[in-house]
């Protein structure tokens, strides 16, 4: 009996938490060498390719400003994207931080144009069942929250009228 109550906390638990995140974290330390990386790029074509793994770093980052500085990056350089493979990296790197930045929508609007260049790119493919997953979560919260409150309301209003009879 304990085990399956155990097993009841854990799922319930990795609902609440966003257990199904398959997308990876990046550590401070990875973004400083990207940095690092950036600023000793011989190079045009070095800085460019050492700024995309930067870009992917900040946006991987559990830092909200990492996050930020990440999307700004991509969004100043998208317009200068030299092929269609850079255009649907960069469009997917935009994707995953707004979706860590809880945007949702917006990530799944990036999604579905990197899918547009390649629509059978299974890491596009998985971000958006992530996204599809958060929307269809953060809905049923919000209607849990919601039934809550009115559930609350009414037995507020029961226990006022009880009291005046």
């Amino acid at each position: 009996m304990e085990a399956k109550i155990g097993r009841l906390v854990e799922s319930v638990g990795s609902f609440f938490s966003g257990g199904s995140d398959t997308i990876p974290w990046c550590s401070r330390d990875i973004i400083a060498g990207c940095e690092r990386e950036v600023a000793e790029a011989a190079t045009e074509e070095q800085r460019n390719d050492s700024l995309m793994r930067l870009s992917w770093a900040l946006v991987h980052s559990k830092n909200q400003d990492d996050v930020n500085r990440g999307l700004g990056m991509l969004e100043a350089s998208l317009d200068q994207s030299s092929s269609p493979l850079q255009t649907r990296e960069k469009l997917y790197l935009l994707a995953v931080g707004h979706y860590r930045n809880g945007d949702y929508p917006r990530s799944r609007q990036l999604v579905d144009r990197c899918l547009e260049i390649q629509p059978d790119w299974r890491q596009a493919l998985s971000l958006r069942k992530a996204i599809e997953d958060k929307i269809a979560k953060d809905g049923l919260i919000g209607i849990g929250i919601a039934t809550t409150a009115v559930g609350l309301l009414v037995g507020g209003i029961a226990a006022i009228a009880a009291r005046k009879k």
